[in-house]
């Protein structure tokens, strides 16, 4: 039985390394040889095949349901009902359309959309509203998040962004809505967000500082709603009919342990329906319904049975949950716990039991967060240590009964007061702890090293005495792996995908050199949120220049969190900012890192802030690349004036591609093989602009595209070509317009 599950638990899972979906023809044929498998020997090939097809099939199904391309870009109205928990943000409100019509197009069954300065909305809720439709798509940079896929897992066919709206009918149904609006009004010492997310496992309105304390310190886990929390609710409900039982206080004419195990089962899927049913609470859920069934029948169940049930079950309903880092971190941790715990001689006192769970899922999961691209977190262990004790035991059973006696007014409310006051103490306490210890960025290990990593944490945590043991430590060393360098007289540029923004990283052999630092508007900093994340994961733990071309928001926005985030030598900019000391651009400088030569322009007579672009020449074995920030016509004429040798080999086209750049006369002169294009999916600027598309085409200029392909890449100096992130292929990447 365990193997057969195994064998569909695999086939379920390989949809996620899938480059493409099998046609319709071939998915039939493997449906019959795993029909025909189940009935000979091969019957675990049959259960992997049938697994397979199902997970394509399901797969299938959702990428058919995603916004046609001939509407990518285009603004209908449509209707529809507001589902799941609108998020409020400062720009406006992020929520979820289901079932929305229109009269001129059929749409996808479920949208995500984005209204800025739009009214609160609430689940439930009919509304009429002016869309502009996205396919979906997200920022592709290496070894980092992929929104397509988490969109897809979810099941969204299309973004977008409402113009304009008008309500049709007022809340449905919208239950949790209203209870999370009731636990917001309450006095809970500011932690009413935190509460929401204990209770309705609604994360949205935590600040970004408590995210950052949370993932710093590995207690995530403790405000999303988990297997923990819906066992801990079971848990509670079992042991208090079992107690009331053992002293006789149980009525006689009930049962006690069905009455139990029944209890137990109605709290926990009370529970996760408050919470709304993630791939976690799906899988305790199943978990502890086959446990409370093998108790019932009074027989040992061993560990691995439900786990197995577990990850069936949840794959089977839902295939594309593999896609998300949150399904593998769920079923690793319970899965170290039972390859730490079970069947093991001795026995532990429950202060060795709890204190080595600590350190054995830390290191259970360092794998999985290395494959993810997730921080890991150093002080885990020891913040867990505290932390789960503190929110099981204590702020968890007063959030839940405070919010069941809310109707009874001044009792709930106290009891959520005094959750959210030792909510409140945990979370400075844990700010404490990150500062001393913050989270830690792995740079991208080659596969080599990340299986080593995972053959060491399997060694390390066999059982105590095994002399194998001690290889694993060893193993583990792969973690710091060093990166291979760039060979000597060449250069790699990454040019990030940072959407309407600039940010390219340039590495030679011993330094590394940023290229304007993305944009940052309001509280989105993607300085913070990509770009730093990226150098680190690229394995760039310092920076011997930062160059800030201009001081517009798009180039210089994330500088600041750049320079918190990592030791910078030198930063030169075109223009003064405000809040970053730098040298002034000064024209003629040049410098040669490892071979590689570099040399600085300006245009001192520009007149406009993208004419005043710091520029950078770069050349690299007679390769040259030409970094030229915004600089429009009236810059491009006068740089041409002032080279020597204007033919380049590769340029970044000038302001985004917009019709005041990249003119006639410069794409003659330099005669670049390619241009690299940085640019947001569907800008409101137009870029690049059809103009300016067609001048380069008309010269034979290969355009390499951020919206499209994702970031680039480029070895200047090894006269190769410029590979897209999206040129890595999975079965849900779609070519963005």
């Amino acid at each position: 039985m365990r193997t057969g599950m195994l064998a569909l638990a695999l086939g379920l899972l390989c949809l996620g390394f899938l480059p493409a979906l099998p046609s319709v023809g071939w998915l039939v044929l493997l449906a019959v040889a795993g029909g025909v498998g189940l009935f000979t020997r091969l019957w675990p090939l049959g259960c992997f095949l049938l697994g397979l097809c199902w997970a394509c099939w399901s797969a299938q199904q959702a990428l058919d349901d995603r916004l046609a391309a001939g509407l990518d870009g285009r603004t209908l109205w449509l209707e529809g009902q507001v589902v799941g928990l609108p998020t409020r943000t400062a720009q406006g409100v992020r929520f979820e359309l289901d079932a929305p019509r229109s009269r001129r197009a059929e749409l996808p069954q479920r949208l995500q959309l984005s209204w800025f300065d739009g009214p609160p909305l609430r689940a439930g809720e009919q509304w009429r509203l002016a869309v502009t439709l996205q396919r979906p798509a997200g920022l592709l940079n290496p070894h980092g998040p992929d929104r397509e896929a988490q969109l897809l897992a979810r099941r969204v066919g299309a973004t977008g962004t409402v113009k304009a709206g008008q309500l049709l009918a007022p809340i449905a149904g919208g239950w949790r809505d209203t209870l999370r609006q009731r636990l917001l009004a309450v006095e809970a010492n500011g932690r009413q967000a935190a509460l929401v997310a204990l209770v309705l496992g609604d994360g949205a309105g935590l600040t970004r500082e408590d995210w950052q304390t949370l993932q710093a310190t590995g207690t995530v886990h403790l405000l999303v709603i988990s297997g923990q929390h819906i066992g801990l609710v079971a848990g509670l409900l079992y042991g208090l009919v079992a107690w009331l039982a053992r002293w006789g206080l149980w009525p006689a004419r009930l049962p006690w342990l069905p009455c139990a195990c029944g209890l137990a089962m109605t709290a926990a899927l009370a529970y996760g329906w408050l919470a709304g049913a993630g791939v976690p609470v799906q899988r305790a859920c199943l978990m502890l319904a086959v446990v409370l069934f093998w108790r019932l029948r009074y027989r040992h169940l061993g560990a691995t049975l439900p786990l197995l049930l577990a990850l069936d079950a949840v794959l089977l309903v839902e295939p594309l949950a593999a896609l998300l880092p949150g399904f593998w971190l769920s079923f690793a941790a319970v899965a170290t716990l039972v390859y730490c715990f079970s069947a093991r001689l001795g026995g532990w006192r429950p202060w060795q039991a709890w204190t080595r769970a600590q350190w054995v899922i830390a290191i259970g999961l360092l794998p999985v967060l290395l494959a993810t691209g997730l921080p890991v977190s150093l002080s885990a262990p020891l913040a867990n240590l505290v932390a789960v004790p503190w929110v099981s035991l204590a702020v968890l059973p007063l959030a839940l009964l405070g919010t069941l006696l809310l109707p009874l007014g001044g009792v709930g409310e106290l009891l959520l007061w005094l959750a959210g006051g030792l909510l409140d103490v945990l979370f400075r306490l844990l700010a404490e702890v990150a500062q001393l210890r913050p989270a830690w960025v792995s740079p991208a290990l080659p596969m080599w090293a990340w299986l080593l990593v995972c053959l060491g944490a399997l060694l390390v945590l066999l059982p105590r005495g095994l002399p194998l043991r001690g290889l694993g430590g060893v193993m583990l060393l792969a973690l710091w792996v060093p990166r291979e360098p760039v060979p000597f007289g060449k250069v790699e540029v990454w040019q990030l995908d940072v959407g309407q923004g600039l940010a390219v990283l340039l590495r030679t052999r011993h330094h590394n050199l940023l290229y304007d630092a993305g944009p940052a508007r309001g509280k989105s900093d993607l300085g913070e949120r990509v770009v730093l994340p990226t150098l680190r994961k690229l394995g760039v733990s310092s920076l011997d220049l930062m160059l800030i071309s201009h001081a517009h928001a798009d180039h210089a926005g994330g500088a600041g969190a750049i320079m918190r985030g990592l030791p910078v030598k030198r930063v030169i900019g075109g223009e003064v900012l405000d809040d970053l000391q730098l040298q002034p651009c000064a024209s003629g400088e040049r410098w040669v890192w490892d071979g590689v030569r570099f040399s600085l322009w300006r245009w001192a007579d520009g007149r406009s802030s993208n004419d005043r672009s710091c520029v950078l020449l770069v050349e690299a074995q007679g390769e040259r690349l030409l970094l030229a920030g915004d600089m429009e016509a009236g810059a491009e004429r006068a740089w041409l004036s002032a080279s020597e040798e204007p033919r380049i080999d590769w340029l970044q086209a000038p302001h985004h591609g917009s019709r005041s750049s990249s003119s006639e006369a410069f794409i003659r002169a330099t005669a670049p093989r390619g241009v690299l294009i940085s640019r947001g999916r569907n800008n409101s600027f137009g870029h690049p602009h059809a103009q300016v598309v067609e001048r380069y085409r008309r010269h034979g200029v290969v355009m390499y595209d951020t919206a499209e392909q994702g970031a680039l890449r480029l070895v200047l100096g090894g006269q190769g070509a410029v590979d897209g992130v999206r040129g890595q292929r999975r079965f849900w990447r779609v070519r963005a317009q």
